[in-house]
């Protein structure tokens, strides 16, 4: 799974937020534009992008975008 592709999926989700200003790194709930909207888009995104079901769970638990790129990395590598 190509972490670069992940992160601009990611970005995709929010509307005023930059990708070259995401990493893996970044606390993406830091983010002004973060809601529970685009939560629901990153999960859609996973489902459509990766065919990974995040559970809400999963959802809340993580905090940095590698938290979600490991759970989505880890549900296709099995």
């Amino acid at each position: 799974m190509d972490e670069k592709q992940f992160i601009q999926y990611f970005a995709e989700q929010f509307d005023e937020t930059d990708a070259s200003q995401l990493t893996l790194d970044t606390k993406f709930r830091d983010i002004d534009e973060w809601s529970s909207v685009i939560a629901l888009s990153v999960m859609a995104m996973c489902a459509e992008e990766y065919d990974v079901i995040l559970s809400a769970n999963e959802m809340e638990n993580a905090n940095r975008i590698s938290d979600v790129y490991n759970i989505v990395k880890a549900k296709t590598n099995k």
